[in-house]
């Protein structure tokens, strides 16, 4: 039996880390590859990408930046609990931390709340990031998100694309691993 135990510990932990090296592959070959300057750079001068970014903008405005910041600079002293003990809401701008998640975990973050984004995940942590899922549609959140990336420098899109493609091929590992592929 414990030998059983064993071999299982020994196959979670191999495929944890086989997941982590390909993740970090997948983000390095996004990093490294001539076709993330395209997806980097957002492709600036698309008419819809541009609509996109405006409509962000508007309801980034009406949704986000009473607590976010009107110019994405967050609460002040934001790395610090606030007065009623839970996290003040970070920036979005590139002194921030956003651009380390993926396109899935931002999005669900929004929608749903961080509370319930994180304990779907696992982890225990106490958010006061509200869910807007019954607010806002997927396409406004969408926007949302497209407004705050085309803020950050061309190296910080870059490394946001390549948390993304490692944040997909990790779901995609979890979700095989699960329907035992």
């Amino acid at each position: 039996d414990n030998l059983a135990q064993g071999g299982m510990m020994r196959l979670l932990i191999g495929s944890l880390a086989v997941t982590l090296a390909l993740a970090l592959a997948a983000g390095w070959w996004f990093w490294q590859s001539p076709a993330n300057d395209d997806a980097a750079t957002l492709a600036m001068d698309s008419p819809e990408l541009l609509a996109s970014i405006a409509s962000g903008q508007v309801l980034y405005a009406q949704s986000c930046a009473a607590c976010h910041g009107a110019n994405l600079e967050g609460q002040p002293n934001w790395q610090s609990p606030g007065p009623d003990g839970l996290p003040l809401a970070p920036p979005h701008d590139e002194s921030g931390h956003t651009f380390h998640h993926g396109d899935g975990f931002l999005f669900d973050y929004i929608a749903l709340g961080g509370q319930e984004t994180l304990s779907r995940m696992g982890v225990e942590f106490e958010s006061g990031m509200p869910a807007f899922g019954d607010q806002l549609s997927e396409a406004q959140i969408w926007d949302i998100l497209t407004f705050i990336k085309s803020t950050w420098p061309e190296n910080i899109r870059a490394a946001q694309v390549a948390q993304t493609a490692a944040e997909q091929v990790a779901q995609t590992e979890a979700e095989q691993a699960e329907n035992g592929d």
